[in-house]
């Protein structure tokens, strides 16, 4: 972080334009000059102020499995790093070339919910409001920053060990706006927070924060599953009884996935940039590096995200997939669910009352 704020000094005038940028365009859908879409539909937002790492994908997760057995959901993302352009939905591919590494794990693991991608959210909405079967709730993935939309219900999510009261714009730091945009949220998640959390620490963050009253604040864990196979398929394996993990990510923040690793094994860790696209050059540098482990019981463990990017590639390589979460602290799981499964039915009542009425 030290060498990112040397070279940040030397990029200072770059910073002071960026953020004179952020805020004549915050500037203009403050006074109406840029235009902000409502759509006729219920929405949830899910985004952050930093440039990733957040755990955006499993709380998206999290909601899919709280609504979409009561309600047609969809899901709208950009598609980040995808090889298409515009408005695509998924065909039952699940490619991640056609959606991205993200929206593609989503269409996998939830065949009922319907996942598009589209660089313009409002015009991603009205692609699938024209739908043979249309959602009532759709989901839309990393918009907090494209404000040409705005959600029913708009979640802001922000890392317990990279908080956004501690952060800065970019690229001194990680943050796309500054920190009074968390105004715009009506809930904020303090997310990959330690299983067990101490009430002062708590206090001490909720205090940091400096919402508003009618803002709503949660904690969240990740969870970790039973090992499965880059298909998605149990296959279990006893950590302890392994000699050495090599760890291989794509993902920008994989400190505590190591964490729970480390617990049982011993691990090596790959790491590779944010949905980086794995070549057949990467899986020939995996190969040796497994190869040299020491020891004879020896497996590769990678996130469901990059299972996605790695499908295909990996050959006889012993690849298993840790999948992950969402929880919340005990204290604050019921009251999450409550009011977001609250706010989403008043609002479908509503819509579909004014649609009566029109």
């Amino acid at each position: 972080m030290s060498f990112r704020k040397n070279i940040s000094y030397a990029l200072f005038p770059l910073t002071m334009w960026y953020a004179v940028g952020v805020r004549f365009r915050n500037l203009f859908y403050a006074l109406g000059i840029k235009k902000q879409e409502a759509p006729h539909i219920t929405t949830i937002g899910v985004g952050n102020l930093s440039t990733g790492g957040t755990g955006k994908t499993p709380h998206v997760e999290y909601l899919i499995r709280l609504l979409a057995d009561k309600y047609p959901t969809a899901v709208l993302s950009r598609g980040y790093k995808r090889k298409s352009k515009g408005y695509a939905i998924d065909d039952g591919n699940h490619d991640a070339s056609l959606l991205g590494d993200e929206p593609a794990m989503i269409a996998s693991k939830f065949p009922q919910v319907q996942v598009a991608v589209c660089e313009k959210r409002v015009e991603g909405v009205k692609q699938l409001m024209e739908q043979e079967q249309k959602p009532q709730l759709i989901i839309l993935d990393d918009v907090f920053q494209h404000r040409a939309i705005k959600p029913s219900i708009n979640i802001l999510l922000t890392e317990y060990s990279h908080p956004y009261f501690a952060d800065h714009i970019l690229p001194y730091g990680d943050l796309r706006e500054f920190k009074k945009a968390r105004f715009r949220a009506n809930i904020v998640i303090v997310t990959k927070c330690p299983a067990i959390l101490n009430p002062v620490e708590k206090h001490n963050i909720l205090h940091d924060l400096k919402l508003l009253n009618y803002q709503k604040v949660f904690f969240s864990y990740f969870a970790y599953g039973e090992l499965q196979t880059l298909d998605g398929q149990p296959a279990p394996v006893d950590l302890r009884r392994v000699d050495n993990v090599l760890c291989v990510t794509g993902i920008a923040h994989p400190d505590p996935l190591l964490a729970e690793l480390r617990r049982s094994v011993k691990v090596q860790h790959m790491a590779f940039g944010d949905h980086h696209d794995f070549t057949a050059h990467d899986i020939a540098r995996i190969r040796e590096t497994f190869a040299a482990l020491p020891g004879a019981n020896n497996i590769i463990i990678t996130t469901e995200k990059d299972a996605m990017r790695l499908h295909g590639l990996t050959g006889d390589l012993p690849f298993r997939v840790l999948p992950i979460r969402v929880a919340f602290h005990k204290e604050n799981d019921k009251d999450f669910d409550h009011l977001i499964e609250s706010a989403v039915r008043e609002n479908i009542s509503f819509l579909s009352k004014l649609s009566i009425w029109s």
